[in-house]
């Protein structure tokens, strides 16, 4: 991505440098257009913290900030060690809610995204069956629904029941955090 090629870097790759201050880059194996939308929703949340202009509002767009971040790769456990299981369980539980911002309301994601971001190049090993997984969890939640076309996955909180690919949707317990 552009981003990448403009800001000084550390000779490992691992942290940018900004004003002679160190920060943690954004994971290199996210694949560019999925890094792209979870660039611009975090450029989003960070200027609705700016415009916010209550307590309530503040906290839902940090709250926003801290998802794209992690998703990115920026905050929780670094990009370049081994993920721990919760440490990817949080990486795609901020992802799937990072990507489904980005989108329109009655647009969708695939789990496969999920894995790709959290996953690193190893994705489908590393972390398809976890974000199939955190789908279901999320859906039992209400936070999301699973479908196949329009229609709702039966038994859509059972990843080992899906037959053929499926599409993550916003649910009716989404958190609205003025996106």
């Amino acid at each position: 991505m552009g981003e990448r090629d403009e800001v000084e870097r550390t000779e490992d790759g691992r942290y940018i440098v900004v004003r002679g201050r160190r920060w943690r880059a954004a994971d290199p194996a996210i694949p560019a257009s999925l890094e792209a939308e979870l660039v611009s929703e975090l450029m989003a949340a960070r200027r609705a913290v700016k415009a916010a202009d209550d307590d309530t509002a503040t906290q839902a767009a940090r709250d926003r900030v801290q998802d794209a971040k992690v998703a990115l790769g920026e905050r929780g456990q670094p990009w370049w060690e081994v993920a721990e299981p919760d440490a990817l369980r949080g990486r795609l539980v901020a992802t799937a809610l990072t990507l489904l911002r980005t989108r329109s309301v009655d647009a969708s994601i695939c789990p496969s995204d999920m894995a790709r971001v959290a996953g690193g190049e190893e994705w489908r090993v590393a972390a398809m069956d976890a974000a199939r997984e955190i789908a279901a969890e999320l859906a039992c939640a209400g936070v999301v629904r699973i479908t196949q076309g329009e229609a709702e996955v039966a038994g859509q909180t059972d990843p080992g029941s899906w037959v053929g690919p499926v599409r993550i949707r916003r649910g009716p317990a989404f958190p609205d955090l003025g996106a």
